[in-house]
C-alpha cells in the first residue's frame, strides 16, 4: 500500500490478536476484527476501559506484537519499513527513560537514534525543553523527576524526530491541571500544523476538548466511533443562553416554553474546575516563583516551521536522509559536541636549551661531588700481633707455608672466649 494513494493515516483490516494458552489453544481474545481508519491531520480518541484492546493494537500498529490475522498499515505502508518507522513519535504508557540520564542528553541519545547532525539536534532540544516548561530542568536527572515531569519529557522525545504521525498512551496522566491544558492546547497545535495524532487516555474531558473523532472499544470490539460532538449532542433537547433577565422575563420564558407542551430550566451557568483552577494559578505564576515545571511556549522552532498539510519530502529531508560529515561547520561541531585537547604549541628551541641548561650543570656539579669527596687524611694503621693472628685463624703456620690446626687446652679456650 502507497501513502500517496491511501487518504488514512492508520489503517487496520480484520486485525485480530489472539493469545493461546500453554497447549497453544486460544486463550484471551484481545482484538478481534479491528478495522480501524485514522485520516490524516486529525486527532483520534481511543478509548475504552482496562483490557479492551487499546495497547495491544497500538502494539500491532508497532510491529511490537505480530497479529494473529489481519493487516495494519501505518503512513500508507508497515511500520517494519525504516523510513516509516522513522516517521513515527511514540509515547509509551510507561516512560521507560534512563534514570541516571539529564534530560538534554536523554534527547540527544534519541536524536543520535534517528540520525540527527549535532547542531539539529542541539536546536531541537532547546526547543522542545522549552515548548514542555523544562527548559529551567534540563539539567536534572530523569530519575529526581515526578512522574507529570517525566511524562513532559516523554512527550518531548517522542516529537524529536519530527513526527507525521504521534500515538500517545496516556499523555497527561500523573499531570497536574495546568501541565494537562499545556498539553492539550499543545496537540491541537501540532494537529493545526499536519500532524496526525492516535489519543489513548482514560481521562475522558481531556479526549473531549481535543480529539475530531473517537473509538470506544470493549471486549477487543469496535463498539461506536464517530465525531465526538456527534456522539454526545441530545438531539432531543435545546440550550438557550442570555444575559442577565429580570424575574418577569423569565416568567414570561417558562410560561410560552409550557405552552409550547414542552419543559423548561432555566440556571445559573458554572465553569469547570479545571477553567476555575487554571485561572488561579495564572495570576499567581505572575508574582510567585517556583522550583517545579513551569509553563510551555507553545509550538515554535522546528515544529512551528512545518507546513500545515503533511509533507513526506520535507520529512524525508529532516529525518530519513543521513547526515554529512562534511555540512557540519567547524563551529557547530565545537558548539554541540567534545573535542579533543589540542597540544599547545611547540616553545622556541632557544628558549628550551635556557630553561634547561642551568639544572643541567647544577646535578652534573652535584653528582661530581657525590661521587668524588675529599679524600680524609691517611690514619696508619695498627700492627698485628702475629700470635693473635694465628689462635683467630686456628692454628699455625709451617715452614712451607700451610697452616697447622692446633687444639688449645680447655682452659686457654675458656679463657680466650672471655
Amino acid at each position: 500500500m502507497d501513502s500517496a494513494g491511501s487518504s488514512y493515516a492508520i489503517e487496520t483490516i480484520n486485525l485480530t490478536k489472539i493469545f493461546p494458552d500453554w497447549w497453544g489453544r486460544p486463550k484471551v481474545k484481545a482484538v478481534v476484527d479491528l478495522n480501524l481508519k485514522v485520516r490524516y491531520n486529525e486527532i483520534y480518541g481511543f478509548l475504552g476501559p482496562n483490557g479492551s484492546g487499546k495497547t495491544t493494537t497500538i502494539k500491532m500498529l508497532l510491529n511490537l506484537l505480530h497479529p494473529t490475522k489481519g493487516h495494519a498499515f501505518v503512513l500508507g505502508g508497515r511500520s517494519t519499513d525504516p523510513a516509516i518507522a522513522a516517521r513515527i513519535g511514540y509515547l509509551p504508557e510507561e516512560s521507560y527513560l534512563y534514570r541516571y540520564l539529564t534530560a538534554r542528553e536523554t534527547l540527544d541519545f534519541y536524536g543520535r537514534i534517528f540520525g540527527l547532525p549535532a547542531s539539529v539536534r542541539k536546536s531541537r532540544i532547546d526547543t522542545l525543553l522549552e515548548m514542555v516548561g523544562l527548559a529551567g530542568l534540563g539539567s536534572r536527572r530523569i530519575g529526581t523527576y515526578s512522574k507529570g515531569m517525566m511524562r513532559r519529557i516523554g512527550l518531548a522525545q517522542a516529537l524529536i524526530n519530527d513526527p507525521d504521525l504521534l500515538i500517545l498512551d496516556e499523555p497527561t496522566s500523573g499531570m497536574d491541571p495546568i501541565g494537562t491544558r499545556q498539553i492539550k492546547d499543545l496537540l491541537l497545535e501540532l494537529a493545526r500544523r499536519g500532524k496526525t495524532i492516535l489519543l489513548c487516555s482514560h481521562l475522558l474531558a481531556d479526549v473531549e476538548d481535543v480529539c475530531d473523532r473517537i473509538g470506544i472499544m470493549y471486549g477487543g470490539k469496535m463498539q461506536v466511533e464517530g465525531p465526538v460532538r456527534e456522539l454526545l449532542q441530545h438531539r432531543d433537547e435545546l440550550q438557550i443562553l442570555t444575559g442577565p433577565l429580570p424575574p418577569k422575563a423569565r416568567e414570561e420564558i417558562e410560561s410560552v416554553v409550557r405552552r409550547e407542551g414542552s419543559w423548561c430550566k432555566i440556571t445559573t451557568p458554572v465553569d469547570k474546575l479545571e477553567t476555575f483552577f487554571v485561572n488561579i494559578i495564572t495570576k499567581a505564576q505572575e508574582t510567585q516563583p517556583t522550583s517545579g515545571a513551569k509553563p510551555g511556549t507553545g509550538i515554535q522552532g522546528f515544529l512551528a516551521a512545518q507546513p500545515a498539510s503533511p509533507s513526506r519530502a520535507v520529512l524525508e529531508q529532516l529525518v530519513a536522509k543521513k547526515p554529512q560529515p562534511v555540512s557540519e561547520s567547524s563551529a557547530d561541531r565545537a558548539k554541540t559536541e567534545p573535542t579533543e585537547a589540542v597540544p599547545p604549541s611547540a616553545p622556541k628551541k632557544e628558549l628550551l636549551e635556557h630553561l634547561t641548561e642551568k639544572p643541567v650543570e647544577k646535578t652534573v656539579s652535584a653528582e661530581a661531588q657525590t661521587e668524588k669527596p675529599s679524600e680524609p687524611p691517611a690514619v696508619p694503621k695498627p700492627a698485628v700481633r702475629q700470635d693473635i693472628l694465628e689462635k683467630l685463624l686456628g692454628g699455625r703456620k709451617g715452614p712451607d707455608g700451610s697452616t697447622e690446626q692446633t687444639r688449645l687446652p680447655d682452659s686457654e679456650e675458656r679463657r680466650d672466649a672471655e
